[in-house]
Parts: C-alpha cells; structure tokens; sequence
C-alpha cells in the first residue's frame, strides 16, 4: 500500500479522528487499572472519551457512558475479550502490544473491524512499552486508519507524534498544553485541510495564524541579533539585494502569491522588526 490511500476518518464523540486537524483526547479511562472494582464506573459516568474494560462485564457499562472502547496494549491476545469489545456497537482503538510488529498491530485492526463495524483506530504510546514514532508513521502510511499517539507518560513528544503523522493525541491527566500547543502550530504547518464549513475554516486559519505568530516572533529575535552584529544596523544597514533575494526564495513556497504580492508583506515584516530593534537598542 501507500500513502495515496482514502483515509477512514472516525467519530469519537465530537472529535473527528483521522480528517482534519489533530485533535486531543484527555478522556481516557481504563477499567483494567482499577481492578473491575464497581465504584470505578464513576469514572466513566465523569465523562470517558475512551475507556478500557477490565473484563466482559464492564462493557455493558461503556457502551452505555463512553464514546469508544480501547483493546488495551496488555491484553490484545485475550481474544475472546477482544472480539466482545469489537462487537460492543462503538468505535474501537486498537493499542500496539508491546513488542508488536506492524503486521500484528494491524491484523489485530483488521480483526476488530471485521467483528465490529469497521471503525477502528490504531494507538501506540505509553501503554505499549513506550512510543514508536517511525513505526506509528509507517502504519499511517501502509493502513488507511486514524493513528493516535498516547503521549501521557512524556508531552514533550507531543509535536514529535504530530509530525510524525499522529491524527490525535491522547493526554490523561493534567498537561494538555503541550498537546494543544502541538496540534495547532505543527498541525497548521504539516497537516492539510479542506473545512467544509465556515466555522471551520475559522478555525484552520486561527490555526495557521497562530503559527505564522509564533514564527514571526521567533523571526524578529534573530532580526534584533542580526543588528547588533552588522556593521552598520537600522534602517540605513539595509540589504535591499538580500531583501529581493529572500521575497524570490518565498515566492517558491508561495507560488499563488508570488513575488509582487509577498514583497509587501516582507517590506512590513522586516521594518516591523527593524523598529522593535531600535525600541530595544534606545531602551
């Protein structure tokens, strides 16, 4: 297979996973931790996303409050559990065993999917022994289901996992900032999207500004170091060749703009950070 492959989008909840932007999902409850103990069902009642039965007599409970099951990395060969889960009616994550080769992790899919109803989604991270970037991106590239990546244990992976093709991101616990940080800058610069809607489109552009910000910021830093080294800074040190020179090299990444039109937008850019400079050096 490869990655011109119709992607399979699946709905969790009001989360769309696999189409899109990234998403983060914080709501992850697994049953299996606590012991099958009833009191834990308040868990779910709490507001589970996904959640992870400790045995065959929670299901009744997370097809009723939850908005998909997880076949948990420790016990993807219990297959009888397996197969009840995905036939439960909801969405099915299939977590990667660890150790578990790709063809494993996604025949495993295949199987739930063919039990269930076909909306499955792969999931690597903490609960299989610890996050597979390249392998998490070679299943988005060779399957056509969602991946997500369970990035609890460390959020510093988080716009590693997203780079690396990561349709959503899983952070149980407090924490999500890195995670949303990550779906929105990282997102905005690698992931495509086509928003059908108004409200949507919104919210790709907010996505996109906030990445241009971020950039703009980081590119008016290095301006201000670049002053303090030329020989002559401000205004009167300017380089108009190397100015035209970087508006061409734009135009290649901008084609749709093109030069005449990116040429104002630089000449902004550059005095703005020619300005801030000068604020700083009289300060």
């Amino acid at each position: 297979m490869s990655s011109t492959l119709e992607r399979h989008a699946v709905a969790v909840g009001d989360l769309l996973v696999g189409d899109g932007p990234a998403v983060v999902i914080s709501g992850r409850v697994s049953l299996r931790a606590h012991g099958g103990r009833a009191d834990a069902y308040e868990l779910l009642r709490d507001g589970a996303t996904l959640a992870e039965p400790h045995s065959a007599a929670d299901l009744p409970a997370i097809a009723e409050l939850a908005d998909a099951v997880v076949v948990g990395a420790s016990w993807t060969r219990d297959i009888p559990l397996v197969r009840a889960a995905a036939g439960l009616g909801l969405p099915v994550v299939v977590e990667r065993r660890a150790g578990a080769s790709l063809e494993e992790w996604l025949g495993l899919a295949d199987y739930c999917a063919a039990e269930g109803d076909g909306r499955v989604i792969l999931c690597d991270g903490a609960r299989s022994g610890r996050l597979d970037l390249g392998l998490m991106r070679t299943a988005r590239l060779t399957s056509d289901r969602p991946v997500l990546a369970d990035v609890s244990e460390d959020t510093g992976l988080s716009a590693a996992a997203v780079a690396a093709g990561a349709d959503g991101l899983i952070v149980t616990g407090p924490g999500r900032g890195p995670a949303e940080e990550a779906v929105t800058l990282v997102g905005a610069l690698l992931r495509p999207e086509s928003p059908a809607t108004l409200p949507e489109c919104r919210e790709a552009i907010d996505r996109v500004d906030a990445a241009l910000a971020t950039l703009l910021e980081r590119r008016a830093a290095l301006a201000g170091i670049v002053q303090r080294l030329k020989p002559v800074g401000g205004f009167a040190g300017r380089d108009m060749a190397r100015e035209r020179a970087l508006v061409a090299r734009m135009a290649l990444r901008a084609p749709s703009l093109g030069e005449a039109r990116l040429a104002p937008i630089m000449n902004a850019v550059i005095e703005a950070g020619l300005h801030l400079a000068e604020e700083r050096a009289a300060q």
